[in-house]
């Protein structure tokens, strides 16, 4: 059996960080892998890269990854393209629809991804509604093309912020742990692998939340703002990606463990 994942940074693993990984990360699809690899007959390859939007994993991702002849296709894209300054979800998602149509007709299981719920975020919180119509369309989709849903924006767990990585865009470790055991749930669900492997993911245990004042509070703000906010604007700004320089982390099959 063989899994393909396909996407932008939070497929690659960005903020799970692995200095002896290709592009230095883990991420939940390694997690996934490494359970399936170790525990049944199955290897592995994930194109994903981070800064990616849905045109060009389309363009980028779609004819590589149906050239690998997978059984099983993860996708989640839109996420880059929900935080530019103007989008058009609905036009977006219509490639997106014949990405999932052409990996069903190819024979393999397909699982996508519903964005997560910004609510609670208050740099985000005004791209929700995007979210809500992107998510509208993923669950439309899935339903037509008999595709299968990881709900993201459902999984309420992952508002706790001791899931998510200093740059407070991506999850860290302990969150891509749990997104690769919710992963392998639904996995099981689907009768693709036993429901009893995704007990083979323990969650780390979280770290106390520790107090800080106002003034602590507005110097790790300020700190955020400098570090990531700032050349993440500016990226934007000379429409550049934090993913160009760099290739897909296993671009064939191998078998992690």
């Amino acid at each position: 059996m063989k899994f393909l994942a396909l996407g932008d940074s939070f497929t690659e693993g960005v903020g799970d960080e692995d200095p002896l990984r290709p592009n230095q990360v883990r991420g939940w699809a390694d997690r996934v892998a490494e359970v399936l690899c170790a525990e049944q007959d199955w290897q592995y390859a994930n194109l994903a890269i981070r800064g990616k939007k849905i045109g060009q994993v389309i363009n980028q991702q779609l004819d590589r990854g149906l050239a690998l002849s997978p059984d099983l296709v993860s996708i989640y894209a839109g996420g880059n393209d929900i935080l530019r300054p103007k989008v058009d979800i609905t036009s977006l998602m219509t490639g997106y629809a014949g990405m999932v149509r052409r990996f069903r007709e190819s024979g393999a299981k397909v699982l996508v991804f519903t964005g997560f719920d910004t609510a609670d975020s208050a740099l985000f919180a005004k791209t929700r509604p995007r979210t809500e119509r992107y998510n509208e369309l993923v669950r439309e989709i899935a339903q037509e093309q008999g595709a299968f849903v990881a709900d993201y924006w459902e999984w309420r767990e992952f508002s706790d912020l001791r899931y998510w990585a200093t740059d407070r865009l991506h999850m860290n470790a302990a969150g891509h742990t749990l997104m690769a055991r919710k992963v392998l749930q639904l996995l099981g669900q689907q009768g693709i692998i036993t429901p009893e492997l995704a007990q083979r993911v323990t969650i780390p245990q979280l770290p106390e939340v520790p107090l800080a004042s106002r003034s602590q509070k507005l110097r790790e703000d300020l700190g955020w703002a400098r570090e990531y906010l700032a050349p993440w604007v500016k990226r934007r700004l000379t429409g550049t990606s934090s993913g160009d320089l760099l290739e897909p982390k296993y671009p064939d099959y191998v078998r992690l463990t």
